[in-house]
């Protein structure tokens, strides 16, 4: 016979009943091995047959251990098949050569069971290796993203700083390890300062690599400042910022707000790609969105950004807060939520103050960042 089949090892004593056994168990597509007792047992054997009258107590615990097993027995009230019951072999058949088409069955159900079972075991175990190395790659990814995180976090400006007289604070939280919003804060010269507060779509890696080309771009055009005119620099910028987004083809967006501070005139000049939420100017007590509208940077190819303008106080202080900070507010809709963005900073003296009035979940829902810009009477 082929190798490929079954190996059935029949354990019995020599007689016409052993004779008869296997000539019913050669009908089954199987290879029939003949044994005296357990230890005589081919060592290839894929399911055993065993007759109560050949196998001693030892010898049912062995089977119980080992391969498929079924008991056969003359007489159900057998005193040895009762011990290969206890011995913990279930599959049994009473007077087998008057039943011989069910011992068939029992066979082939009994080596279908072990067929199945076998490839369960090896499908755990290429599964359990699968997650090994797939629990290698995300440690490795995660000590990428920290290390992304790391250097994102790096590219901030300093907290606190000051730039002629105008204070800059801000709150930064990825949701994971790389976050997709990003903020800024330069002088420029003597008279001029420029900052911008951007939340590029999604999250991640991709997102943050926009962040990285947003700093980049900040610090070119800076470069070419005195080429440029004040009032036009937030707009120009986001036309750059916006041809080079479509240029990588990555397929991601940002909402941003580019603004020059004009120290001398307390003058704010500035332009905005669907910045949401508005950033919000808060006087003497009071809070209010400043106007204006622009498209998204990064969607349309040649769009052009309006440059819009507001004269500041002495003493002011301007709010940014990305979209993911509308989500820990309790109100339902978006309106509602922006109310209540406004209602809170007027309240409020520092990001602090809004930080620790918002219902921050864990994980958090979104990248969470918000800035302020406060002056011009600081030292």
């Amino acid at each position: 016979m082929s190798d490929a089949l079954p190996v059935i090892g029949l354990i019995d004593l020599p007689g016409p009943d052993r004779e008869r056994l296997v000539e019913e168990l050669s009908r089954l597509d199987a290879e029939i091995r003949v044994a005296i007792s357990v230890s005589t047992l081919p060592a290839r054997c894929d399911l055993v047959v065993a007759h109560v009258r050949a196998v001693s107590h030892q010898g049912w615990e062995q089977l119980a251990v080992g391969r498929p097993t079924i008991v056969i027995s003359e007489n159900r009230l057998d005193g040895d098949l009762h011990k290969a019951i206890d011995a913990g072999l279930i599959d049994y058949l009473v007077e087998p050569l008057k039943h011989a088409d069910i011992l068939r069955r029992l066979i082939e159900r009994a080596l279908e069971l072990d067929r199945l079972s076998s490839e369960h075991r090896q499908s755990r175990a290429e599964l359990e290796a699968l997650n090994d190395r797939l629990e290698r790659h995300l440690e490795m990814l995660r000590d990428d993203q920290r290390a992304g995180g790391h250097v994102q976090r790096k590219l901030l400006p300093s907290p606190g700083v000051t730039h002629l007289g105008v204070r800059c604070d801000y709150w930064f939280a990825p949701s994971l390890y790389l976050s997709g919003d990003f903020l800024d804060f330069q002088r420029c010269d003597d008279r001029y300062s420029f900052f911008y507060f951007a939340d590029v779509a999604g999250h991640g890696a991709s997102s943050a690599f926009v962040t990285v080309l947003l700093k980049y771009l900040c610090n070119r055009w800076l470069a070419q400042w005195r080429t440029l005119l004040p009032e036009a620099f937030p707009s120009r910028w986001l036309g750059e910022l916006n041809r080079e987004l479509l240029e990588t083809g990555i397929g991601k967006h940002a909402t941003v707000f580019a603004g020059v501070l004009d120290h001398e005139r307390h003058f704010l000049h500035y332009a905005l790609g669907a910045q949401l939420p508005m950033p919000i100017l808060q006087t003497e007590g009071r809070s209010a969105y400043l106007g204006g509208s622009g498209p998204p940077v990064g969607l349309f190819p040649d769009v052009e950004y309006p440059i819009y303008g507001c004269s500041l106080p002495e003493s002011f202080r301007l709010w940014f807060c990305s979209d993911g900070v509308l989500e820990c507010l309790p109100e339902n809709s978006l309106d509602a939520r922006l109310k209540e963005l406004e209602l809170r900073t007027t309240h409020c003296t520092g990001v602090d103050d809004l930080r620790e009035g918002l219902a921050l979940g864990d994980p958090l829902p979104d990248d969470l960042s918000m800035m302020t810009l406060s002056g011009f009477d600081h030292d």
